[in-house]
């Protein structure tokens, strides 16, 4: 039998449900079994494998096993039925809802065996510890083939991909390369955006904590190109894990000379410092980001001055985010035409989203540019937990706008987002069904955007809290028909005033609302009702009788005690007692229980 390895996720979903001890376990119930064991395995932790909710996992190779929501529990029947027995234990293996069947290995699911991973191609495989594991799957190769190309031919390759910035703005990445290295001023700068400060995303932490050489590989790559000396990682403060790896990482390519000065034998030098972010959501803005690492506050400046022209400290700067980077390593190797031949036109590649809300699989997936909605949400997705009816999908971030089920078949692009009414943003996907009320799911973006609003321009500041107090009066049942018009003229003016791609964009869940679900307003306003039964002032609770099935469960999850009925009779709830918690419409399974 070839060497066993055991890799156990160590991603921040799977670390919070105890996947460290789970590590710790597996190591010691081997050392004490090992006399049992044909070939002793080898342990390690790697990053995040994609399908969070179902962490802990445990892959077992070359068995091809794959455990999911593994606990301490089960380690001892891991080493003695799988390791010493080779036999699978049933009950922890991938159970497909749609075939009710045990899948055995990790890319059988639908979850995984639709996806394309380039960006993500060594996370959940090598150990983002051990420099070792990277140059195992090749890693730092296309850095020895850039040492001996000109700084020309690497953007060319890059160019010829159609590699786009990944950080939301979709800008060509070879085409800002060119004009830095066209500037003839020096020192040039190359800075990694690592801040992601979407509610929901967590695509770059996953990257920067799974497999941190492959941002490292693509900068010093840039490096050469523009004949750069220094580079930034700015990365949310929040982000433990991902700071440590990091670090880690920088120390390593020193120590192996991939960092420092002469990388490997050649009269290019090139280092990196990792800059803590300010906890600002204004601050993933570029020219906000590069105020911060300079010290100041992270506000943002007018974009008629290019930061490839002036940037960090007003000299010619290239700023791309994690996922960007971790690219330009594999089109290097593997070519640029076999980049550009993946996704669809003039959205070449694959883009990393954090998928998660009311989907069956969430967590972190990537995919050919062009795939459809539907594609995404339901096949990879699984469909709505619950099977209820699907509402609505919000992509980019809280800055993103909403998406009906009727346009479920338009492709994921950078382009064809925009013209919907969203964005690509960083690859936030939030999905909504029946119980999401589309006036308070835009009043709450809307609100966090105002918190995060630098302030630095009347129209963002003062515009964005004007949209929040009528989106709250809606919610609460004080709207006036005239909001709407009112509304829409507030967020023209915010969109097109502000100075940054925060006030540029928050308007986006309030316009694509507007359009989408405007009759979910009028609601609100004209009938004083909310249909999903959200928002509280304007929401009623009721039975029908002829349809309650008298099984208990409303009355049973009802914390107030609002609820009262015999076994197998009809249900009634105490409105004066009933707190709108919606826990009663959630868990009927009849769909007794009504919105008034």
């Amino acid at each position: 039998m070839s060497e066993r390895i055991v890799k156990v996720c160590c991603g921040t979903g799977c670390l919070a449900n105890g996947s460290k001890k789970i590590l710790e376990a597996l190591r010691a119930e081997i050392e004490k079994r090992k006399i049992d064991i044909e070939v002793v395995p080898y342990v390690k932790s790697t990053g995040c494998n994609g399908l969070c909710e179902k962490g802990p996992i445990v892959k077992i190779y070359p068995d091809d096993i794959a455990y999911y929501r593994v606990g301490l529990n089960d380690v001892p029947e891991i080493i003695e039925k799988t390791i010493i027995k080779d036999e699978a234990v049933e009950k922890l293996l991938y159970l497909d809802l749609k075939t009710k069947k045990r899948i055995r290995s990790h890319s059988e699911p639908d979850f995984i065996k639709k996806q394309t991973k380039i960006a993500l191609r060594n996370i959940g495989e090598i150990d983002p510890s051990d420099i070792h594991d990277y140059l195992a799957v090749g890693g730092y190769q296309a850095l020895k083939k850039a040492l001996k190309m000109s700084g020309d031919d690497i953007i060319s390759d890059i160019k010829k991909s159609g590699l786009r910035g990944r950080g939301g703005g979709g800008f060509p990445t070879g085409v800002k390369w060119e004009t830095c290295k066209k500037i003839d001023r020096f020192p040039k700068y190359i800075i990694c955006n690592g801040d992601e400060g979407d509610p929901g995303a967590f695509m770059d932490r996953s990257i920067m904590e799974g497999d941190p050489h492959s941002v490292l590989e693509g900068m010093i790559i840039a490096s050469i190109a523009l004949n750069s000396q220094n580079g930034y990682i700015y990365i949310r403060d929040e982000y433990g894990l991902a700071l440590g790896n990091m670090h880690r990482a920088i120390e390593q390519a020193k120590e192996f000379n991939y960092l420092g000065d002469n990388i490997l034998g050649s009269d290019h030098s090139f280092d990196i410092e990792i800059v803590r972010g300010g906890g600002a959501f204004v601050c993933g803005e570029s020219s906000a980001l590069m105020a911060s690492i300079e010290g100041k506050a992270g506000e943002p400046r007018a974009k008629y001055i290019r930061s490839a022209e002036y940037g960090l400290w007003g000299q010619p700067t290239i700023l791309n985010n994690v996922e960007t980077w971790a690219n330009v390593p594999v089109i290097l190797e593997k070519g640029s035409e076999w980049f550009a031949g993946i996704g669809s036109p003039k959205n070449a590649g694959t883009k990393v989203f954090s998928l998660v809300g009311k989907v069956k699989n969430t967590g972190l997936v990537e995919v050919p540019m062009g795939i459809t909605l539907q594609e995404l949400i339901f096949d990879i997705g699984g469909g709505i937990v619950g099977d209820k009816e699907f509402k609505a999908v919000q992509t980019g971030g809280p800055s993103g706008g909403c998406i009906p089920k009727e346009l479920m078949h338009l492709p994921i692009d950078f382009d064809t987002l925009v013209a919907a009414g969203s964005m690509m943003g960083s690859g936030g996907v939030i999905v909504t069904d029946e119980r999401t009320c589309m006036v308070e799911f835009a009043r709450y973006y809307v609100a966090f955007l105002a918190e995060e609003s630098c302030g630095k321009c009347v129209s963002c500041r003062e515009g964005i809290r004007q949209m929040l107090k009528i989106l709250t009066d809606i919610c609460e049942g004080k709207g006036q028909e005239s909001d709407l018009d009112l509304l829409a003229e507030i967020s023209e003016t915010v969109k097109e005033a502000s100075l940054c791609g925060l006030g540029k964009t928050a308007p986006n869940p309030v316009m694509s609302t507007l359009k989408y679900f405007r009759d979910e307003y009028l609601e609100h306003i004209r009938d004083k009702r909310c249909g999903a039964g959200v928002c509280k002032e304007l929401t009623v609770f009721t039975i029908d009788e002829d349809v309650c099935a008298g099984c208990g469960l409303c009355k049973k999850g009802c914390a107030p005690g609002a609820i009262s009925g015999s076994v197998k009779q009809p249900h009634v709830i105490d409105q004066i007692k009933c707190i709108k918690c919606g826990n009663c419409i959630d868990v009927c399974k009849f769909k007794a229980v009504k919105v008034r």
